[in-house]
Formats: C-alpha cells, sequence, structure tokens
C-alpha cells in the first residue's frame, strides 16, 4: 500500500509538472503572438482604413499595406505572372524564350501592350491606343525592337485568331428579336454611312494614291468600320448616367454598330478575293459574291450541328460549346485561307455563332446572358493586346514619307467628312431633334477593332504572293488603317464624353423603363420614331472590343 501510494504521488506530481509546462509554452505563444501582431499591425490594411475623404496621400500609402490590394495588388500580379510565365516558358522551350527568341519577344510584347493600355485607360482614352503605341515602339525603335523576332508566320496567326475572336463574339451579340424591335432606322444608319464612305474613300484612294480599283474598294471597306471597342464602352457610360435614354440613342448606336461591322467585314471579303483573283474575269468578278455565299452555307450549316452537338445534358456544356464553337471559328478562317478562298472565311465565323446563338438562347430565361459570350470575352481580353500591338509593330515608320502620310490623312478626312453627313442624314424624319441628330455622327465617329483585325490581312496575302508591288500597296493599306484607328479613336472617345451630356437629355433610368414598357403596344411607324429603349441590357453584344 505504501509502495501504491507513492508511485500514485510521483505520478500526480509529473501531472502537475507536465500542466506547468504546458502553461508556461502556451503563455509564450501568446507573447510571440501578441509581438508579432504589434509589429504588424502597422503594416496591415485592416488596421488602417481609407476615410471617406481620402487624400492622394492616403491613397497612394494604402497601397504599399498589406495584404497586397488596389492597383499595388496588381501590379504584383502582373509581376509574378510575368515571371512565372516566362520561366514556364524557359523550361518548356528553352532558348525560344530566351532575348531574341520569338517566345521571349510575343511575351515581351503582351506585358507590355497590356501595361500600355492600363496606362492609356487611365487617362480615360481608349486602351487600345496604348496596346498600339506601345507596339509601334516594340517594333521601329532601336534597342528595344523586341517585335522583330517574332516569326512573321506567329504574327499572322494571332492576329487571325483575334479576328475570328472578334467574329465570334459580334455573331453571339446579334439578337434577332431587338434588331426587329430597333425597327428600320437601325438599318439606315448601319448601312448608309459605311457605304457611302466606302465608296467615297475608294474614289479618293484610286484618285489621290493611285490605288488599282479593287485595292481602292478594299481599302474603302477597312476603314468604313466602326469600332464597338470604343463606342460601346462611350455610350454605356452616357446611358449608366441617364443620357439620350428617352429616345433609346445608346440602344441606336451600338445596335447598329454590330451591323456595321458585320457589312465592312463582308464587303471586305468579297474585295479581298477580287482582289487576289487570277485568270478568266468573268470568274473573278463572280467569285467574291460567290464566297459570301459560300461562307453563309458553311457558317449555317456549323450553327445546326452546334444545336445538336455536344448533349444538353452534358456536365461541362459551357466549356464543350465554346471549345467547339471557337475550333468551327478557326476553321473557317484558316480554312478558307489555305483552299484560296479567303473571303468566305469571315462570314463562315460570323453567321456560326448567329446561327448556334438562335437555339441556345431560347434555352435561356428571359433577359438572361448567353454564358459562351463569357467564355470568349476572356479570350479577347487575350488576344486583343497582342492584336493591337501586332498591328503597330507591322508598321514600319522609317519607310513611311510625309507625302504618303499626308496624302493617306487627306483621304481618310473626306471619307470621315461623307460620313458624318451621311449620318446626321439617316436619322432623319425622327423624332429627335436637332443635337440629338448632331451627336450620332460624333459617336459614329471611332474606329480601331475590325481595322486591326483586317487591316493586315492584304499584306500578309501579298506577302504570300511574292509580288513587290503588292506588298507595297499592302503596306499602304496597313498604313492607313493604323492612321484612321489614330485619328478617330481618341477624337470619338473624347468626342461622345463631352458632347453627350451637353447634346442628349438627361432622366432617370425608371422613366426610360416605364415609356419602353408602352412603347411596346405602339405602330411599327410609331417604334421607328421611339427606338426601343428596353433593349439596353443587350447593348453589350458588341462589348469587345473594350473593354474590349
Amino acid at each position: 500500500m505504501a509502495l501504491d501510494k507513492v508511485k500514485f504521488e510521483m505520478a500526480n506530481g509529473a501531472d502537475h509538472e507536465k500542466k506547468g509546462d504546458d502553461s508556461t509554452a502556451s503563455g509564450c505563444c501568446a507573447g510571440l503572438q501578441n509581438c508579432f501582431q504589434s509589429c504588424t499591425r502597422p503594416c496591415l490594411a485592416t488596421s488602417h482604413p481609407l476615410p471617406p475623404n481620402a487624400t492622394c496621400w492616403d491613397r497612394l500609402l494604402d497601397n504599399f499595406l498589406c495584404p497586397p490590394h488596389s492597383r499595388a495588388g496588381a501590379i504584383l500580379f502582373i509581376a509574378i505572372f510575368a515571371v512565372v510565365g516566362w520561366a514556364t516558358l524557359l523550361a518548356m522551350t528553352g532558348d525560344e524564350a530566351l532575348p531574341g527568341g520569338n517566345l521571349f519577344s510575343l511575351a515581351v510584347l503582351f506585358v507590355a501592350c497590356w501595361c500600355g493600355g492600363y496606362v492609356v485607360g487611365l487617362m480615360r482614352l481608349p486602351p487600345l491606343l496604348g496596346m498600339l503605341l506601345v507596339g509601334a515602339v516594340l517594333g521601329n525603335v532601336h534597342g528595344v525592337d523586341f517585335a522583330r523576332d517574332i516569326y512573321q508566320s506567329w504574327s499572322s496567326g494571332c492576329r487571325q485568331i483575334a479576328l475570328t475572336i472578334i467574329l465570334i463574339r459580334a455573331g453571339l451579340g446579334l439578337d434577332p428579336k431587338a434588331l426587329r424591335r430597333l425597327s428600320f432606322v437601325v438599318l439606315r444608319l448601319a448601312f448608309m454611312p459605311c457605304l457611302v464612305e466606302t465608296l467615297v474613300a475608294g474614289i479618293s484612294s484610286h484618285l489621290i494614291l493611285g490605288f488599282p480599283w479593287p485595292w481602292a474598294f478594299m481599302q474603302g471597306f477597312i476603314i468604313a468600320a466602326v469600332s464597338p471597342a470604343v463606342v460601346v464602352p462611350s455610350l454605356l457610360g452616357l446611358s449608366d448616367r441617364g443620357y439620350g435614354l428617352d429616345k433609346g440613342i445608346p440602344t441606336l448606336v451600338i445596335a447598329a454598330a454590330s451591323l456595321d461591322d458585320v457589312l465592312a467585314i463582308t464587303g471586305f471579303g468579297v474585295m479581298l478575293g477580287i482582289t487576289f483573283s487570277s485568270g478568266n474575269v468573268l470568274w473573278t468578278l463572280a467569285k467574291g459574291p460567290l464566297e459570301a455565299l459560300v461562307g453563309v452555307a458553311v457558317g449555317t450549316v456549323g450553327g445546326l450541328v452546334l444545336w445538336y452537338v455536344p448533349q444538353k445534358s452534358s456536365k461541362h456544356l459551357i466549356l464543350f460549346r465554346s471549345s467547339l464553337l471557337l475550333c468551327f471559328g478557326l476553321l473557317s478562317i484558316f480554312g478558307s485561307h489555305k483552299i484560296g478562298w479567303a473571303g468566305a472565311g469571315p462570314l463562315a465565323a460570323l453567321t456560326l455563332p448567329f446561327v448556334a446563338a438562335l437555339r441556345w438562347r431560347a434555352e435561356l430565361e428571359e433577359g438572361t446572358k448567353n454564358p459562351v459570350q463569357d467564355v470568349v470575352g476572356v479570350l479577347w481580353m487575350i488576344f486583343q493586346p497582342l492584336l493591337f500591338g501586332l498591328i503597330g509593330a507591322e508598321v514600319k515608320i522609317n519607310s513611311l514619307s510625309g507625302g504618303t502620310v499626308g496624302l493617306g490623312v487627306a483621304v481618310l478626312v473626306i471619307g470621315l467628312t461623307f460620313r458624318a453627313v451621311v449620318s446626321y442624314v439617316a436619322v432623319l424624319r425622327t423624332d429627335l431633334n436637332l443635337k440629338e441628330r448632331l451627336f450620332v455622327p460624333i459617336a459614329w465617329l471611332p474606329k480601331a477593332t475590325v481595322q486591326a483585325a483586317i487591316g493586315a490581312i492584304a499584306l500578309d496575302t501579298a506577302k504570300e504572293v511574292g509580288d513587290s508591288n503588292l506588298i507595297k500597296l499592302g503596306e499602304e493599306v496597313l498604313m492607313l488603317a493604323v492612321l484612321v484607328i489614330l485619328i478617330t479613336a481618341p477624337i470619338g472617345a473624347v468626342g461622345i464624353a463631352l458632347a453627350g451630356p451637353r447634346l442628349l437629355k438627361h432622366c432617370p433610368k425608371t422613366q426610360t423603363i416605364e415609356e419602353s414598357r408602352a412603347g411596346e403596344t405602339k405602330t411599327n411607324g410609331d417604334v421607328e420614331k421611339g427606338v426601343g429603349e428596353e433593349d439596353t441590357e443587350n447593348d453589350d453584344l458588341i462589348n469587345s472590343d473594350g473593354q474590349s
């Protein structure tokens, strides 16, 4: 018994010792934790929330607090992404990811153009201008001319992929019901200015620049397309602030912009086929329209296939639909070019998503956005910096003469003048007042996305042919495409921002919704005067671009 008592007391003492040690360790950890919190508290954003009336100095200091957030967090993400991405490419490809390699140059172009677009966006200008200018620097300035190391086939391929994405976004966004509700005034605004500017710019290019007629009218279609990347964000900004909603002006212009691009791309494809055709004259004249018909037919068949494939019961329906749609679109663009029917590709890539979306839209609830559009939008975020950067790099500044640039600007000014006049005429006989009619030509001015996508196609085709005269014409066509972006994109964006509040009536958005509902009972003639305001949710059908 005595021995058991001694063992019990020893065990009890050991337990007390263990508890004492645990208590000491716990107290030590708590002390270290308090010390760490005291040291890090000055660096934590949660300990220093921004006041409602924060000064610029307060906002600057807030960027350096932890954890990473705000613009400093975005910059840190870009830096880490660039380093990790480059290290991955280096591990996979070796010399290709080192300075002077193709992949290294592409990566530098992408990151630099993205940053250039971000900086220009802070100035409330279209980010694509920054991308374009950075691309021009990387392609022409000695010492940083990384773009010269990019393979021509890769450059052309990336631009063709970007064109495919633009066409797919436009096709997905075309809503036939909305366009019918918007009445005949949309068709007038979409077709009249585009066709007139094409005709005037074509004649001017022939007479002033000496372009052959097919090249002149192909150039006319290139510069005639309006830019959704500039128009859509600018007008949606006015719409959110309540300007022009009483008569649906933002909806009118945005909906017409998609049709304007469809017409310009279609006309360009037809003229491209005619320009590079050889042989029988009758076959050359017939091939262009025939390519357009074949493109529409191929796109329709592909769209019908996407109605049923993949099956609706698939767990990854959106992913499979997006992937198959993109593959069909890429096959249309690259395949048509491979067989010598390049004019059919863009129309097929545009018709394909339009037909597919007819069934997909019926599967969604009213007012629900097609999720495939979000997937394609992410792809556009990736390829937009590459598109504008590569276009800027293609322009060889040292080969341009002042006389050529001056004559090119003259051609553009003549075309834009006629476009502005016809845009004003297109909205006559509506209930828009004088100020509102004056606003439409300003909103119809910016150009960028389509010019960047198709501006270099003629040059690429000429390089494949190998004719030095055709290559020179292709370079001049590209020069005009870049000039029209540099001139009209900033002027149009600033013009919309300044003229909108001065020329458009301001009204509450709730009032507009009630008026649009009442307008559904009007006759077709009344609808032509009061363009359907209820379709504002469909305005992002070509938001491309801007954010595209």
